[in-house]
C-alpha cells in the first residue's frame, strides 16, 4: 500500500512538472468530451515517455523469453484474483443472472483451476463479464463528465477516476500486507498489462495525433461498457475534430470498433485473457 501511494505521488509529481500547457496539433478542433484536453496532453506526453523507455521495453522482453502457457498461466491468476470486483458489480447493477454466474466462475477457476491459473470455468460454459464501479455508476445514470487522462493509470474521466478507489478496495490483492507479496504482484501485473496492448502499439504510433485516437477509441469502448454494447447509432461518441495528414488516413478510419478489436485501455493477445485495468499509452 505504501508502495502504490509513492508511486501515484511521485507520478502526480512529474506530470505537474510537465507544465499541463501541451499546445494542440494544427488543424485540430476542441473536443467537447475534452475540457481539460491541454493538460492531459501534457500527462499523455509523460505517460508515454515512461512508456517507450520503461514499460514497453521490459514488456516486448517478457514476451520474448516467456514461453506461451506461463504467460496465459499469470494472466488467468491476476484476472482471477481481481474477479470480486466484477462480482460486486454484479450485484450494484442489479444482474442477478450474471452475479451468479461469475461467483460460479471465480470458484471453480480457484478450486479447479489452482488458484486461477487455469480456467476451466470458460470451457464448461461459465463467460468471462468485466464490471467496475465506474460501469455501475454510469449504470445508474452518472454523467461520465469530462475526460481525464491520469498519470501512469492512463485514460478515465470525472466519474470513473474516483471510481477506481473503489475497486482497488474490492480486490483481495489490497489486502496482502506483505510488502514483498504486494511489489511483486504489482509489478507483474504491470508488465502482464503491457504485454498485452503490444499488439497495438503500430496502430497508435501510427496515428497523426495518437493522443487523439487513444482518447476516442477509449471513450467510445467505455460507452459500450457502460451500456453493455447496446449503444444507439446517433448516441455513439462523435469523432470530429481529428486532423489528416496527407500521407495517412483519417484518424476515426481507423478506429477499431469495439466487437472488431480489443481497444487500448484493455487489450489482449491470442495468448491472454483481457488484463481488467488500464494502462497508460
Amino acid at each position: 500500500m505504501r508502495i502504490d501511494k509513492l508511486t501515484i505521488g511521485a507520478a502526480l509529481a512529474a506530470a505537474l512538472l510537465l507544465g499541463g500547457c501541451a499546445t494542440l496539433p494544427p488543424g485540430s478542433k476542441p473536443d467537447p468530451r475534452d475540457r481539460f484536453e491541454r493538460a492531459n496532453r501534457s500527462v499523455y506526453a509523460f505517460n508515454r515517455a515512461v512508456d517507450h523507455a520503461i514499460l514497453r521495453p521490459v514488456a516486448r522482453g517478457y514476451v520474448k523469453v516467456t514461453p506461451k502457457p506461463v504467460r496465459r498461466g499469470i494472466s488467468n491468476f491476476l484476472a482471477n484474483i481481481d474477479y470480486p470486483i466484477t462480482i460486486l458489480n454484479d450485484a450494484l447493477q442489479g444482474k442477478v443472472h450474471d452475479g451468479l454466474s461469475d461467483i460460479a466462475r471465480f470458484g471453480i477457476n480457484t478450486v479447479v483451476g489452482v488458484g486461477g491459473l487455469f480456467d476451466p470455468a470458460t470451457h464448461w460454459g461459465f463467460e468471462k463479464h468485466d464490471e467496475d464501479f465506474g460501469q455501475t455508476l454510469g449504470k445508474w445514470g452518472v454523467s461520465s463528465g469530462p475526460y481525464l487522462m491520469l498519470p501512469i493509470f492512463g485514460p478515465s474521466t470525472v466519474r470513473d477516476a474516483p471510481a477506481k478507489v473503489i475497486d482497488h478496495f474490492t480486490t483481495p490483492r489490497t489486502y496482502v500486507f506483505n510488502t514483498n507479496i504486494d511489489l511483486g504482484l504489482s509489478v507483474v501485473s504491470t508488465v502482464d498489462k503491457r504485454a498485452g496492448l503490444l499488439s497495438t502499439d503500430e496502430m497508435i504510433d501510427n496515428a497523426y495525433d495518437p493522443y487523439a485516437f487513444l482518447r476516442n477509441a477509449w471513450l467510445q469502448r467505455r460507452e459500450y461498457q457502460v451500456r453493455d454494447g447496446k449503444v444507439p447509432p446517433d448516441e455513439a461518441p462523435k469523432e470530429d475534430g481529428l486532423p489528416t495528414a496527407p500521407d495517412r488516413q483519417p484518424v476515426p478510419d481507423q478506429q477499431p470498433m469495439p466487437d472488431q478489436q480489443p481497444m487500448p485501455d484493455q487489450q489482449s493477445t491470442p495468448d491472454q485473457p483481457p488484463p481488467d485495468q488500464h494502462l497508460a499509452r
